[in-house]
C-alpha cells in the first residue's frame, strides 16, 4: 500500500471511530474490577492498610466509611462529591454536601478518605478516584468488621461540583414510613430487597438521639411512645436520651454486636429493637413483602451477605462518571486546581 494510501485509511480509521464514539459515547466505559490491576496493583491493599490503622483509635470508622459511600452515591451518582468542600473560588461556587440535612454533623471519616488518598497519590499519582476509594474503603470495612466481602467494580470518576439541594432531597430519612423508603430507593434503581439488605449495614455504627428521640416521647405528635418499640428497649434508650435532653448524644444502632458486622440487626427487628423508626419499619409494617426478607436475613446470615454484597454493586453502579466525564482528584476536598477552602466542621454520629 502507498504511503500516501495508508495515511488515508488511518484518517478513515480515526474519523469513524470518532463518529462511533459522538454516537454511543466514548464516556460510558464499564466498570470493572480489574480497572486498576496494572496502573496501581496496590490500590485495595493500601486502602486496606490506612483503615486498619484508623480502627486502632476509632471502632467506628467502619461503619462510617460505609455509609459515605452510600451518602455519595444516592446523589447524583457515585461520583466522590459528598467529599468536596465548599468552594473559596468565586469562578467553581461548591455548595458542600457536608452540610445538607442528612450529613451534617453527622458523616464522617473524611479524615481517613484524605490519609488513603495521600498514600494512593505516594504510590500512584493521579490514578485512583476518591469515587472510587470511597467504593474500596466500604467493602473493606465491612470485611475488616466480620462480614463478607465482595467484587468491587471500579473506574469511577470524580465530580466536578457537589449538589447540596440534591442531597437534601435524596437521602432517606431516620423518620421515614415503608413506602417512602421504597420510592426512595427505587428512585436509584433499587428494589425492595436491595432495601432490606443495605439497611442492614446498621449492624454496625452508632446514631445521636436527636434521630429516634420522637419515638421515645412523642412518636408523630402523639404524645405517646411509638407502639412498634419494645418496652425494655424504650426504657434503655430513655435513660441514654432524656427529654428534652443533648440530642448529640450517640448510641449504638445494634444493641447486640455494635462494631461487628453480622445479621443481628435483623434479629433485633423481630424482637422490636430497631432503633430508627426507618429500620423498624422493614419489620413492623402490617403486610409487607420485607418482614419475608427480614425473617430470613435473620436465619440466614449467608443469605444476608451474599444480598448486601450484590445491592453494594448495584449501588456503586449508580450513574458512575467514566471514561473522559469528570476527572481524578489530586485531593478529595476540591476540584483540580482549586484553592482550598474549610468546610463546618464535622461531629460524628455513626
Amino acid at each position: 500500500m502507498p504511503p500516501y494510501s495508508a495515511q488515508l485509511y488511518y484518517r478513515y480509521v480515526l474519523a469513524m471511530l470518532l463518529i462511533l464514539c459522538a454516537s454511543a459515547g466514548c464516556g460510558d466505559a464499564q466498570l470493572t474490577p480489574t480497572f486498576y490491576d496494572e496502573s496501581c496493583p496496590n490500590a485495595t491493599s493500601i486502602v486496606r492498610e490506612v483503615i486498619q490503622e484508623a480502627l486502632q483509635t476509632d471502632p467506628r470508622i467502619t461503619a462510617s466509611l460505609t455509609r459515605l459511600h452510600f451518602h455519595d452515591c444516592f446523589v447524583n451518582g457515585c461520583d466522590g462529591s459528598i467529599l468536596l468542600d465548599n468552594s473559596t473560588n468565586p469562578n467553581s461556587t461548591i455548595d458542600s454536601e457536608k452540610t445538607a440535612i442528612a450529613n451534617n454533623n453527622s458523616a464522617r471519616g473524611f479524615d481517613v478518605v484524605d490519609n488513603i488518598k495521600t498514600a494512593l497519590e505516594n504510590a500512584c499519582p493521579a490514578v485512583v478516584s476518591c469515587a472510587d476509594i470511597l467504593a474500596i474503603a466500604a467493602e473493606e470495612s465491612v470485611v475488616l468488621s466480620g462480614g463478607s466481602s465482595w467484587t468491587v467494580l471500579l473506574g469511577r470518576r470524580d465530580s466536578l461540583t457537589a449538589n447540596r439541594t440534591a442531597a437534601n432531597e435524596a437521602l432517606p430519612g431516620p423518620t421515614f414510613t415503608l413506602d417512602e423508603l421504597v420510592a426512595n430507593f427505587l428512585a436509584v434503581g433499587l428494589n425492595t430487597t436491595d432495601l432490606v439488605a443495605l439497611s442492614g449495614a446498621h449492624t454496625f455504627g452508632r446514631a445521636r438521639c436527636l434521630t429516634f428521640t420522637d419515638r421515645l416521647y412523642n412518636f408523630t405528635g402523639t404524645g405517646s411512645p411509638d407502639p412498634t418499640l419494645n418496652s425494655t428497649y424504650l426504657e434503655i434508650l430513655s435513660e441514654i436520651c432524656p427529654q428534652n435532653g443533648n440530642g448529640s448524644v450517640l448510641t449504638n444502632l445494634d444493641p447486640v454486636t455494635p462494631d461487628t458486622f453480622d445479621s443481628k440487626y435483623f434479629s433485633n427487628l423481630q424482637v422490636e429493637e430497631g432503633l430508627l423508626q426507618s429500620d423498624q419499619e422493614l419489620f413492623s409494617t402490617s403486610g409487607a413483602d420485607t418482614i419475608d426478607i427480614v425473617n430470613n436475613f435473620s436465619a440466614n446470615q449467608s443469605a444476608f451477605f451474599e444480598s448486601f454484597g450484590e445491592s453494594m454493586i448495584k449501588m456503586g453502579n449508580i450513574s458512575p462518571l467514566t471514561g473522559t466525564e469528570g476527572e481524578i482528584r489530586l485531593s478529595c476536598r476540591r476540584v483540580n486546581g482549586e484553592s482550598y477552602g474549610l468546610t463546618a466542621t464535622l461531629v460524628a454520629e455513626y
